[in-house]
């Protein structure tokens, strides 16, 4: 990959019959993957998805912030959502019910750093806020994912997130809280043992990071 550049790398939107190879071997590893078009058809299934006054928690993704889906859920009133709650309580005095809260909400709505041609799901994060969730706390998971986050292997998924993803969410992290981010936590899914639990919708759009 010498002379190549990681934009050229991790930003060139997958094939529609990649998609459709990455979904069959994810849901061959028990996720429920769709592929739809875009931004504006995964609005439209998130919604779907989730349940009317289901506590739902929307981890930091500029997947779901871009598409409308993190207003959506946090703004609409449809559901109990977590983060506007959390965002309200005092992490000097509260820090551990704000852990306990996010931990495990029926539903958890983010998007993953790459996706394997094999199926598995890589998820980096500074703080480790949405891992609870994603791992094992929530009662179903959904995930949105750019086109441009299927990459080869484990491998090539963690030069993705040093090489492309990290350098982006710093500069967000640095204009929002005045600190860059780091790749503290990695998380890696390779299967989903309990059916129907977690969703994975693959968009034939890049969007986020």
């Amino acid at each position: 990959m010498t002379g190549v550049t990681p934009a050229a790398l991790f930003t060139e939107p997958a094939s529609a019959s990649r998609l459709e190879r990455v979904a069959d071997a994810l849901s061959a590893r028990g996720f429920a993957a769709e592929v739809l078009d875009g931004p504006d058809a995964a609005r439209v299934r998130v919604r779907q998805l989730i349940p009317e006054s289901a506590s739902v928690f929307t981890s930091a993704s500029e997947t779901l912030r871009l598409s409308g889906i993190e207003g959506d859920i946090n703004a609409s009133g449809r559901y109990n959502a977590l983060k506007p709650l959390a965002v309200s309580m005092d992490r000097a005095t509260q820090l551990n019910d704000i852990r306990q809260l996010l931990a495990a909400p029926d539903v958890v709505v983010g998007s993953v750093a790459a996706v394997t041609e094999a199926g598995s799901l890589v998820i980096a994060s500074a703080t480790g806020s949405q891992l609870p969730s994603y791992s094992g706390g929530a009662a179903n998971r959904i995930w949105v994912v750019g086109a441009q986050k299927i990459v080869p292997d484990l491998s090539t998924a963690l030069e993705r997130i040093e090489q492309h993803c990290l350098p982006l969410e710093s500069g967000r992290a640095q204009a929002l809280y005045g600190a860059p981010s780091a790749v503290n936590h990695v998380l890696v899914l390779n299967a989903e043992p309990q059916p129907g639990r977690s969703t994975v919708l693959l968009l034939r759009a890049a969007i986020g990071f």
